[in-house]
């Protein structure tokens, strides 16, 4: 806007020069009697001609003005002595005063223009100019952060399973590159994972014999007041092994399918052998609808709280319920329960709050690892809590697009 009112300025001043000065030419050439008559023929928007001494007053000191007014000196101040003044009032103005051949008083009277006016679409076209803009610079972003955000994806996808979709090796030669090298790290790190599940599996395969003949050896053993102490330690050397296997085995990732179960049927059959075992576990409330999951691992999940809290509490209590962002499967307890600043420290693997050398007391410290790995891998998420009046809460939460996807 500075740089159009600038250049409609000076094509303005040199338009005024050139006109006043052939306006002054054709009054000074005609008869004094016909002057008059010319007067409104001569006016432009922006000035006119009074035959008349005009208006006094001071130099102007607008700076419009002054070069409207150097402009017409510069144009007849050579051919005619001028004067010229500002006139007092709300709007900028000055009077140009001189004498034409015959002594006769002639007046230009100015009113000094900015601009030509702005046209009332041209703010429209900038600023629809602007939305183009703006739109086209969103697009060109999306499409640069767009290979950064499917990289963030896959970071974000890649599990212990190592089954995240691989990235295609395509696009600009950095995005390329960096694709290329994030396949390459899943591929290494995938090939590192499993090499640890076949030394696990090699070793529980291998500890089986010697466990079993000792086992056997122990049996044929003559009494001895140690005896029953070594068939206590062998079992407890067999439980630490398949349990560290089957912990390695989650982290790898549950080689099970999802599909479509009647979870109610499932959390009933479970409670009823427990309770066919003796066992005081207690249910209430349904989910109603079926759900997309894999049930050797909701089952694993299940069973490793329930046996936590009849282990510790003497009882258990399974709630079921539906949420607004799933289901919900909580298992209560009235045992001991859980330091507050221990709550997230129980999932790492072989924490263990029990003190006692036990593992029929303490356990092997994988239970609840196992427990958390598979809820993850379900795409659910575990949590504990103390219960008002002594006791632990064990919550599960599954998300609702697996019971919404069954429904459908």
């Amino acid at each position: 806007m500075m740089e159009r009112d600038k250049a409609t300025v000076n094509i303005m001043t040199g338009y005024v020069e050139r006109e006043v000065v052939s306006s002054v030419a054709l009054l000074d050439h005609l008869p004094a009697a016909q002057r008059e008559r010319w007067l409104p023929r001569l006016a432009r928007r922006s000035y006119r001609f009074v035959l008349g001494p005009g208006l006094a007053g001071l130099p102007p000191d607008a700076e419009l003005s002054q070069r409207f007014a150097q402009a017409i000196t510069d144009g007849i101040g050579t051919s005619y002595p001028l004067t010229v003044n500002a006139v007092p009032g709300d709007t900028e103005r000055f009077q140009v005063h001189l004498r034409l051949s015959d002594g006769m008083p002639l007046t230009i009277d100015m009113h000094p223009m900015y601009g030509a006016p702005l046209s009332g679409w041209l703010p429209w076209v900038l600023v629809a100019q602007l939305v183009v803009l703006g739109a086209c610079c969103w697009i060109a972003v999306r499409l640069a952060t767009r290979p950064l955000h499917q990289l963030a994806q896959a970071a974000d996808g890649l599990g212990p399973d190592m089954k995240a979709a691989r990235l295609a090796e395509s696009g600009p030669s950095e995005v390329a590159r960096a694709a290329r090298a994030f396949n390459a790290m899943q591929d290494r790190i995938a090939l590192y994972v499993a090499e640890r599940i076949r030394i696990l599996a090699a070793i529980s395969h291998d500890l089986q014999t010697p466990i079993t003949r000792m086992r056997m050896r122990v049996d044929m053993m003559d009494a001895h007041r140690d005896q029953d102490r070594l068939r206590q330690d062998l079992r407890e050397l067999e439980t630490l092994v398949k349990e560290g296997v089957a912990y390695a085995k989650t982290m790898h990732g549950v080689q099970e399918d999802a599909c479509r179960i009647d979870a109610d049927a499932l959390i009933d059959s479970m409670v009823c052998d427990y309770l066919d075992a003796g066992q005081d576990v207690t249910l209430r409330g349904t989910i109603g609808s079926a759900l997309v999951t894999r049930p050797n691992a909701l089952r694993r999940v299940l069973g490793n709280l329930i046996d936590n809290a009849v282990k510790f509490g003497g009882a258990a209590e399974v709630e079921v319920g539906v949420t607004d962002d799933g289901v919900r499967i909580a298992v209560l307890d009235r045992g001991p329960g859980i330091p507050d600043d221990e709550l997230e420290a129980v999932f790492e693997p072989f924490v263990r709050l029990e003190t006692s050398r036990n593992r029929d007391t303490g356990g092997t410290g994988l239970g609840l690892a196992i427990v958390r790995q598979l809820a993850t891998r379900l795409g659910g998420r575990v949590s504990l809590a103390n219960r008002e009046g002594g006791g632990l809460a064990a919550v599960l939460r599954l998300p609702a697009d697996g019971a919404q996807a069954a429904a459908a």
